[in-house]
């Protein structure tokens, strides 16, 4: 849907803060420092400078895709010679906005970089409004190819809105007929994911889970998770958070009874980590775009 003047600067303001925390947090990720204080950090980074992290910061490592983010009292470190994917998103009064990077510590994980921050580009370079989805896919995959990668099959750039991370249409890294199009006025985030040419290249869901979202309050007996269900839907509403933005406002010996049934009642959902399918590394790049008749414009 095109937006309005005061809709599109909200986004402009989200995508800038945005765009000022991806740049602080690249030289802050090193090999052997904790998961959680690169979360921690860039949620940090986000808030003080006036935005709210739209969804948790993913940081997703090595065959890891997508939707891993620090649980509360995460030890991990950032394994040596390692690819590390870092997403991140802002709010700006729901007004989302989403971006990526990759670092890696191997010559071969640097090449994958380059054939995904490609594969962007070349979508920037060439993306308007009526253009094919199908186009799309296929600017990507291409490009891909030709650094002698390969893209991620069932991961997709998606439009973005208000409260709305996934606003109902998906971008292809990878060619394929399809009709459908995207219009001038339209919001995008677009994020081409490469794996190495052995891959099996699409992923699976994986039995882990750190992320989750408000469905719709229903069945919930206690008083706690009663409580616990108002706290996500006022300060997260549909969009994705973590527990551990949930631990200091409950008491710890109750917290986890009420979080699970909330889970059991389905009143909040959660998100599978993802991981590629046959256990190789993933590198992503990712812009969100503010389409044109003639082009875009990069809002991160």
């Amino acid at each position: 849907m095109p937006y309005d003047k005061e809709e599109l600067e909200n986004f402009r303001l989200s995508g800038r803060i945005l765009r000022e925390t991806r740049e602080e947090m690249r030289n802050h990720v090193k090999e052997n420092i904790p998961i959680i204080d690169v979360c921690e950090k860039t949620e940090a980074l986000i808030r003080n400078k006036g935005g709210k992290p739209a969804f948790p910061v993913n940081v997703s490592i090595n065959e890891v895709a997508a939707h891993y983010t620090a649980p509360p009292g995460e030890t991990a470190i950032i394994p040596e010679g390692s690819i590390v994917k870092v997403d991140l998103g802002v709010q700006v009064d729901g007004y989302v906005t989403d971006t990526a990077f990759t670092v890696a510590f191997s010559t071969e994980g640097r090449s994958m970089v380059a054939a995904a921050e490609l594969a962007l580009k070349t979508i920037i370079d060439n993306i308007h409004g009526d253009m094919m989805l199908s186009k799309i896919g296929s600017l990507a995959e291409t490009a891909i190819k030709n650094r002698g990668f390969k893209p991620i099959s069932n991961l997709t750039g998606h439009s973005v809105g208000r409260y709305l991370i996934h606003a109902g249409t998906s971008i292809p890294s990878v060619s394929g007929y399809n009709p459908n199009k995207i219009h001038a006025g339209e919001v995008y985030a677009v994020e081409p994911f490469v794996t190495l040419p052995d891959a099996i290249a699409r992923v699976d869901d994986y039995p882990q889970h750190t992320i989750y979202r408000f469905l719709k309050a229903k069945s919930i007996k206690t008083d706690v998770a009663k409580k616990l269900v108002k706290y996500i839907e006022s300060n997260f509403h549909t969009l994705p958070f973590t527990e551990r933005w949930l631990i200091d406002a409950f008491p710890k010996e109750t917290y986890k009874v009420a979080f699970k049934e909330l889970l059991a009642s389905k009143s909040i959902m959660a998100y599978p980590v993802f991981i590629e399918a046959s256990r190789k590394p993933v590198a992503q790049a990712e812009h969100t775009l503010l389409i044109k008749e003639d082009g875009c414009e990069v809002l991160t």
